[in-house]
Formats: structure tokens, sequence, C-alpha cells
């Protein structure tokens, strides 16, 4: 019988390893590809040009509203393949798990993690798990590495913005950040907002095949300005955003308001930025509307000949330049 926690027996390779594979990971990751018994495994021919994503996820508290750890990883990986135009099609995992974890919550947090894949359409086809002594981890960090294909030909990148292309946003920033802020109950402070984490492969399958499409980014660490400051860099151009087009709620711009934050830092797990040409924008951002995902979309700038700054018009109608992030915006929280 298994413990109620994670121990160092759990990596050693013997019973407790072998029983914590087969029936907590296996159980809710199984797939025809994953045989826990092989150290490999040989993917099916895919029709297309294959993309290759690799990243690493810690976060805490491992469950916060609107998600956890587990469906953060899966949507982390396989959004980076969506912007890039791609269908995630498979991933291998490694999970790094802290002696002591509480064998339930990991329970909960794989299941929801193998509920998160199949959901994306995404097969964990192999994995690995390693225990991390008492105080060498926070609790249990997972990596994760992914496979998409996208259709031949399809171009996207910064290489393609020109001047006078327009920005657009899919939906609210900063729900992320300030959920998980919140979740730790930290500054005395609690409130009910969920993070955004979701797939944003239906946002970018509306657009990936509209002539005038530049180029698509997840805005999470660093937020939306984040990719603003990436974009003005890669393109020699400046971006010209504007406060009142940028959708933010309600409850927090008054977090942010009260603690000293800037929305447009804080992190975002289930937004794209999108560039698109001037004469294509007001139909890619019908496109996203007619989404569940896009409903509060919003075209937010515009790209200019300059320098490569970063500039937000304010709503008194100012202007101020939006510096790039050097600091932490907040406790971390990826």
């Amino acid at each position: 019988m298994q413990p109620d926690r994670i121990s160092l027996a759990h990596g050693n390779g013997g019973r407790f390893m072998r029983e914590l594979i087969e029936e907590l990971f296996a159980k809710h990751l199984k797939n025809p590809l994953l045989d826990t018994r092989s150290d490999s495994v040989a993917l099916p021919p895919l029709d297309g040009e294959l993309l290759f994503t690799t990243d690493g996820f810690t976060v805490q508290p491992l469950e916060f509203p609107g998600g956890d750890i587990g469906a953060l990883a899966v949507h982390g990986t396989a959004n980076d393949l969506a912007v890039a135009g791609a269908e995630p099609r498979f991933f291998s995992l490694n999970a790094f798990i802290e002696e002591g974890l509480e064998m339930a919550q990991l329970d909960r947090i794989i299941a929801s993690l193998g509920a998160t894949a199949r959901a994306v359409g995404v097969q964990v086809a192999a994995g690995d798990t390693k225990v991390l002594r008492r105080g060498e981890g926070g609790g249990l960090y997972l990596a994760t590495t992914g496979v998409g294909v996208r259709p031949h030909g399809l171009d996207l990148g910064m290489h393609r913005i020109l001047p006078g292309d327009r920005l657009l946003v899919s939906g609210p920033v900063g729900d992320h950040g300030v959920a998980v802020m919140l979740a730790r109950e930290e500054f005395g402070m609690r409130g009910d907002l969920r993070s955004d984490a979701a797939s944003v492969l239906p946002l970018t399958l509306a657009l990936r095949q509209m002539q005038g499409l530049r180029f698509m980014r997840d805005p999470t660490r660093g937020g939306l300005a984040t990719v603003a400051h990436e974009i003005a860099q890669a393109a020699g151009l400046r971006v010209n955003l504007k406060a009142a087009a940028i959708p933010v709620r309600d409850s927090v711009q008054g977090v942010c308001e009260m603690l000293g934050y800037d929305p447009l830092f804080l992190a975002c797990e289930g937004r794209v930025v999108a560039v698109a040409a001037p004469d294509i924008a007001d139909e890619a951002l019908s496109r996203w509307k007619s989404l569940p995902e896009g409903k509060d979309a919003a075209i937010i700038g515009a790209l200019a000949e300059s320098s490569s700054l970063v500039t937000l018009q304010t709503e008194l109608g100012g202007e101020r330049i939006l510096e790039e992030l050097e600091d932490d915006p907040l406790p971390r929280i990826c």
C-alpha cells in the first residue's frame, strides 16, 4: 500500500517508484503511446512542419482558483506551439516531487494534467519522475516538452511586422498574476478572481491562415508590456498602446492600484497577443469575438516608424513611455 506522502523511496527505482508511476501517473495519463516500461517512444508520422518546444513550471500555491500546476504545464506548452501556428500533438513530462508532498494532492494535480491534455488533444508519450529531499523544492516542479505540427508554408514571426500593423489582445490581462497572488492570501487580501489559464488553440486556429497575420505570442511572464517590448526591439519599430482599449477587469485594476502594480506587466496564461496588417485587423477581431475565448478581445495599438520604444496613450490623452521590466512585478508565480 502506498504511503499518504511522497518519500525518498519513491525515487529509488524500487517498488514504491514503480507503483507511483503505474498507479498514479499512468492511470491519469494513459494513452496508446505511453509505455512505462520503455525508455523511449516511437511517434507516428505527422503531416506538416514539426515544431518543438520545452518549458518548466513552478507556482505557489500548487492549486489556485482556475487551475493548478498540472493544467498550467499543459496549457503553457501547448500554447507556445499554438501561437507559432502549430497544433500540439505529443508531450513528454518530467515531475520533480519534493519529499513530503501529500499523495492525494499529487493525484489531483496529475489527474488535472491528464484531463487537460485530453481536452487539448495532446498525448503524453513519455515521462520521468525524480524525488527531491525535503526542503529542496516547492512541493512539485514540472517540465514539459511538446511536439506540434504546423501547415507547410505558414510563416509567422516578428520579422514580418511592418509599420502600421495593429496589435490585438484576445481578452483581459493580468488575471493569472492577481489570482495566484490572492490565492496565497498575501497582503491580507482575499478574492474570488480566477486565473485565465486555458488553451489558446481555438484563438490561434481562427487566425492562422489569414493573409496579413504577422505574429502571435502568449503574454506569460512579464505580461502584455513585455511582449510589446520584444516586438519593438525585434522589429525596430515603436509600439503605441492605448490604455482605454486594453481590457483589464475592475477587480484586477483595483488590486493593482492598492498594491502599486501595473496589470500590463502581470502574467496571463490564456491570452494571445497578435500583430496583423491594418486591412485585416477588424476581421481578425471579429473572428476572435465570435469565440467564447475571445469575446472581450480588442485592438489595443499600432506599430509606427521610430526608435524601439513602447508608449502608452493614457485615458486622459497624455502619453508615457513603458519601461522594460527589470524587477519581479510580483512574488514569483511561475
